[in-house]
């Protein structure tokens, strides 16, 4: 670092040692007249001006430490080059880039073109009064005044690639008698700065939304395990009162009734596995709760189950049916004088999976008790398990009652990250 140093202040020096000895060759060959003071005063303005540059390339050297905290060739330059990957697409690459040069101080924007994916653009640098003034005589025109900058966006493999050139406007005569005082590194350097400030924001809040959403599929879990290990209350007290009555007056119903409870039991206990249930298993959990009903309810509750056999095994949320069926139940047809039915109809169409809960109770005229939570969490679920990709759709049916129709993908890889998201 220190041998960059010392040639680029021996280059300089031998660059207007070289400029004093052609000058004062000029100074002879004109012919002024011979006279000694003036001679002493030119030798003297010619070395004066000679040690100013090279103290002018010991205070660029220095600034130029102060920017990078080191010298060597590459920083010394008057151009500068940066190659900087950018994580991203090239239209978002191409704001981050177009941003973080507009930042930068007296900066004016020459073209900022998408379509060419190039960025020009040209800083002023702005001096102090009397900065460069000497014995009366304004030196500052050996000073670069006006930078430009350069920025070009390349695509490779679903990243950028930015190509950041910072250089002087003067052309070549700026490369060698003139400094620009470490502006083109310091522009350089500030435009990688914020582009890296930039990217890191980007993925900053990447992981910030990666967070939220890892916290919403946990309580999601949650909510699942809940529901799972759930049995209402209510339920379960009317189906033991119900068999205990009946098994004095009808020992057989009273038997039905409880190998129904035990088989929705059993398919109500939360599973270890992570993949996701299948129809076949939600429709015997939905059939024993309503064969327990249909005991209690007599013949005020009637069912229909159109599910082919192929579409039983296929993947399908848990617990999403029984919500359904139960709401249907709850809020369809106990509340309505004569009771009706449930039908439960699956089919599948293009890759997806459609299941139908529809009942002819009092429809969505009826006050109902309900607070809404199990289909808001359905929903819920259901987006973070599949996205766009499935569906929620709930309507009046004809000519009474609800139809609750849920749409996920039949693709048991879909399925199964889904569930796992969920």
């Amino acid at each position: 670092m220190a041998m960059a140093g010392f040639l680029f202040i021996a280059r300089t020096a031998l660059i207007w040692f070289a400029a004093a000895l052609v000058a004062t060759a000029l100074w002879r060959t004109l012919g002024f007249p011979r006279i000694p003071p003036l001679d002493w005063l030119f030798a003297v303005v010619v070395i004066g001006f000679v040690a100013a540059k090279i103290i002018h390339a010991i205070a660029h050297l220095r600034r130029v430490q102060l920017i990078k905290g080191h010298t060597d060739a590459d920083t010394l330059v008057p151009r500068q080059r940066r190659l900087i990957e950018i994580p991203f697409e090239t239209a978002e690459a191409f704001a981050i880039v177009d941003t973080a040069i507009r930042e930068l101080a007296n900066v004016r924007i020459d073209e900022s073109s998408i379509g060419s994916l190039t960025i020009r653009a040209r800083t002023e640098k702005q001096f102090a009064p009397k900065a460069y003034l000497y014995w009366g005589v304004d030196l500052s025109f050996l000073v670069v005044h006006n930078h430009q900058i350069l920025a070009t966006i390349a695509a490779a493999n679903g990243t950028s690639s930015v190509t950041l050139i910072c250089e002087a406007a003067g052309g070549i005569f700026s490369d060698w008698v003139q400094f620009d005082d470490g502006s083109n590194l310091e522009n350089a350097e500030a435009v990688t700065r914020a582009i890296a400030r930039r990217v890191a924001e980007r993925r900053r809040g990447e992981q910030a939304s990666a967070k939220q959403t890892s916290t919403e599929k946990e309580l999601a879990v949650a909510k699942l395990s809940l529901l799972h290990a759930q049995v209402e209350p209510h339920f379960l007290y009317n189906t033991l009162a119900s068999a205990q009555i009946l098994t004095r007056s009808d020992p057989a119903r009273a038997d039905e009734m409880l190998g129904n409870l035990i088989s929705y039991l059993r398919h109500s206990l939360p599973r270890t596995e992570d993949g996701p249930s299948t129809l076949g298993a939600e429709l015997e959990r939905a059939r024993a709760y309503l064969d327990i009903l249909k005991i209690r309810m007599g013949a005020r509750l009637s069912t229909q189950i159109e599910v082919p056999e192929a579409l039983r095994s296929a993947p399908f949320p848990a617990m999403m049916l029984q919500t359904l069926v139960e709401n249907a139940i709850k809020h369809g047809l106990e509340p309505k004088y004569g009771g009706g039915t449930v039908w439960i109809l699956a089919r599948e169409n293009a890759g997806n999976l459609t299941v139908t809960v529809a009942d002819d109770g009092q429809g969505f005229n009826a006050q109902s008790s309900g607070t809404g939570i199990g289909l808001k969490n359905l929903r819920e679920r259901l987006r973070l398990a599949y996205g766009a990709a499935a569906t929620f759709v709930i309507a009046a049916n004809f000519p009474n009652g609800v139809a609750a129709t849920i749409t996920v993908p039949t693709s048991t890889a879909a399925a199964g990250a889904g569930e796992a998201r969920a």
